[in-house]
């Protein structure tokens, strides 16, 4: 049901960003950012979110300025580690039956589906909304996790690090030695994922 709830609000949100980006040569970076994060999958969008979202069902949506705006694959894996964090402190089937309201949770309850008109709504609230932030001890331990560095993400969040310092101080993997998150080349394809 979540899978199901989370593909019929990535077709709403498609109206507003479009389809997602999916450049062929990109398609396997993609498949390995996901595979590094944890992600059950990932889908880049030109616009209609302001960094990244993480959708019921486990869809992980990033915004295309992720992967092209910045110099390492290390930011995007951050966003993307963040919305699963976000997603493990609160409860995204939850939050979103209380939004639609008793009457549409009944629907979902005998039907097995929410009517359009409340998925409609709930798409627009999740695009114009503020999330939560971040709890900090999850994340690092996410980083950590994953090997995978949270200084790069922290400085996208805050280039002064003041708010995220932190993430920078605590940094489970600064210093250390270790494999980059994407070769060279596939970074370079997958900041191409969208084309022009």
């Amino acid at each position: 049901t979540r899978a199901k709830i989370g593909d019929a609000l990535l077709t709403r949100i498609e109206r507003v960003a479009g389809k997602p980006c999916l450049s062929r040569p990109a398609i396997p970076a993609l498949k390995m950012l996901a595979l590094r994060t944890n992600a059950k999958e990932l889908i880049i969008l030109r616009s209609g979110i302001t960094d990244s979202l993480y959708l019921l069902g486990g869809k992980v949506l990033v915004n295309r300025v992720l992967v092209e705006d910045f110099e390492e694959p290390d930011v995007a894996a951050g966003y993307i580690l963040a919305e699963q964090v976000r997603s493990h402190t609160s409860d995204s089937l939850e939050a979103m039956l209380e939004h639609v309201g008793l009457r549409a949770t009944f629907t979902l309850l005998t039907t097995g589906s929410l009517p359009s008109a409340a998925l409609d709504d709930y798409a627009e609230a999740v695009l114009s909304k503020q999330r939560p932030d971040v709890d900090e001890t999850a994340l690092l331990a996410a980083f950590a996790a994953t090997n995978i560095r949270s200084t790069p993400y922290a400085k996208a969040v805050d280039i002064t690090g003041e708010t995220t310092f932190g993430l920078i101080e605590a940094d489970p993997v600064s210093g250390t030695l270790t494999k980059p998150l994407l070769q060279d080349g596939d970074w370079l394809r997958l900041q191409a994922i969208c084309g022009n």
